[in-house]
């Protein structure tokens, strides 16, 4: 593999955790390579790409990038890495990151493989990536003088190199019609706890609850352990959680430490969302239940009787 480039968007004033982990993977593909990294955000955060394994760091520079202008970033994607003459341009499989590079392959006029989980170099490079929601993994190959793809969240683990980047300001050249489509204003959601992006530990509940005063023992114990609130798709249709705590393929795609889930059935649209989970610990009634079967460790029984008993359990042990 010859030249790689690495798009990086930011995210809350820091490096996206996606955007570091398709670094990870575009260095592992490079195989010894030169690592580029194309900044669409904050220049101050450019050095620290190198610790990520950027070689140099080119910070996208243009009054469009004040809010995401997809077609703008798609556009300066394209100019670079022609520059560049990179034979692999990888980017974050979030929505943000999918978006823009779907535009970049099309105005280069080469195919675009999304969500993938591994790479193997080759002529063609043979991918594995996610299809429907995480359900299903597909090979595919790549016919492509140059192979743009994402790298699907949290399939791979963000690794530190310990290096340093030569940082430089790119300045794309612009048409007005790369200006039409960008974001003029955001309505933040309510802040409330640990990010359910980045918790360690999340706390979710389904439509066992039974209502949204139900959530108060999901509420409690994710309380008692420092750690997020999520729920699933059905909740907040029934409107008993903001759709900011939904985990799944239209939600929030999560990996922590901890996944406890309590009163969901398992959706193939929810297991999507918390693939990335280290250990997941399922309470449910029904013991046949599919998340039953995708659990590390499963309780049969009612989360009304069993959440509970559990937060008791953690105040009395930390009161001894």
């Amino acid at each position: 593999m010859g030249t790689t480039l690495v798009l990086v968007m930011t995210a809350d004033a820091a490096v996206d955790r996606v955007s570091q982990q398709a670094l990870t993977f575009g260095v592992g593909l490079a195989a010894g390579g030169p690592v580029h990294a194309l900044l669409v955000g904050d220049p101050a955060l450019a050095p620290e790409l190198g610790e990520w394994g950027a070689s140099e760091v080119h910070v996208a520079d243009h009054p469009a990038f004040a809010s995401f202008a997809p077609d703008a970033i798609a556009a300066t994607i394209v100019e670079l890495a022609a520059g560049l003459g990179a034979d692999l341009v990888v980017g974050p499989g979030t929505d943000d990151g999918n978006t823009v590079m779907a535009r970049a392959a099309a105005r280069a006029g080469h195919p675009f493989a999304a969500n993938c989980t591994t790479a193997v170099l080759g002529s063609p490079i043979v991918v594995t990536r996610q299809r429907w929601g995480g359900s299903l993994f597909e090979e595919a190959a790549i016919h492509a003088e140059r192979v743009m793809l994402t790298v699907a969240p949290h399939a791979v683990v963000a690794t530190r190199t310990g290096g340093s980047a030569a940082v430089r300001t790119f300045t794309p050249s612009l048409a007005d019609e790369d200006l039409l489509v960008r974001v003029v204003d955001r309505i933040p959601a309510t802040a409330s706890g640990v990010s359910l992006a980045e918790a360690r530990v999340v706390v979710s509940g389904g439509r066992g609850a039974g209502s949204a005063e139900g959530f108060a023992p999901v509420v409690e114990l994710a309380d008692l352990l420092g750690a997020a609130v999520g729920c699933s798709r059905a909740v907040t249709i029934a409107g008993w959680r903001p759709h900011t705590e939904q985990v799944g393929q239209t939600g929030t795609k999560i990996a922590p430490d901890l996944y406890i889930l309590a009163g969901i059935s398992g959706a193939t649209q929810h297991m999507a969302g918390c693939r990335g989970a280290k250990v997941i610990l399922a309470i449910n009634k029904d013991a046949e239940a599919p998340v039953m079967t995708g659990a590390d460790y499963a309780i049969v029984g009612d989360m009304r009787e069993v959440l509970p008993a559990i937060s008791a359990e953690i105040r009395r042990r930390r009161a001894g």
